[in-house]
């Protein structure tokens, strides 16, 4: 019995001296290396859609609507005292007003890379550090003021049509009151 014993407390002294060591030698040489800034540490943080009034010759034309996702560090978004959302929004309107020349109309004067970069650039000029890292276009359209219009009225009559009618209240046979 007591050689058992004396197996059983030498097993789990070198299981333990065995786990004890691997740790130490891992501590020391590092599990592996940092990952690249592009690769991992980022947060990935969508916007709301963000829609833009685009006004020509004093009339609104139509409305850039667009859905970013931009990647920060997380330590530097942590320091902001105002919402990056807010100076996202901010800089699309600064870069939509700025650029009056885009047409959007014409698919052929929308660059976008310009875009993103141009968002990218003036946020990390404003805050004064490397913040956003990339600027990706999760949604991007254009509504003119017609095809609002239009789908405006279209869901007008839907619901007209598609209503159910009333009904008239059923009249009940009532005694006559004296």
């Amino acid at each position: 019995m007591i050689k058992v014993i004396a197996i059983a407390v030498w097993v789990c002294a070198a299981t333990l001296g065995a786990v004890f060591y691997s740790f130490q030698a891992a501590g020391e040489r590092g599990v592996g290396e940092k990952p690249k800034p592009m690769l991992g540490g980022l947060d990935y943080v969508k916007t709301d859609v963000i829609s833009v009034p685009l006004i020509r010759d004093s009339k609104i034309g139509g409305y850039f609507l667009a859905k970013l996702v931009y990647t920060v560090e997380p330590e530097q978004i942590k320091k902001l005292s105002i919402p990056a959302e807010a100076l996202i929004t901010d800089q699309v309107y600064t870069y939509l007003y700025s650029n009056p020349q885009i047409d959007f109309t014409k698919k052929a004067t929308i660059d976008l890379d310009a875009f993103r970069a141009a968002i990218r650039d003036t946020i990390n000029t404003r805050v004064g550090a490397n913040l956003v890292h990339e600027v990706l276009v999760d949604q991007v359209n254009f509504l003119s003021k017609d095809e609002i219009r239009d789908n405006w009225l279209r869901r007008r009559q839907d619901s007209t049509t598609t209503a159910p009618e009333t009904a008239k209240p059923v009249e009940a046979d009532a005694p006559p009151a004296h």
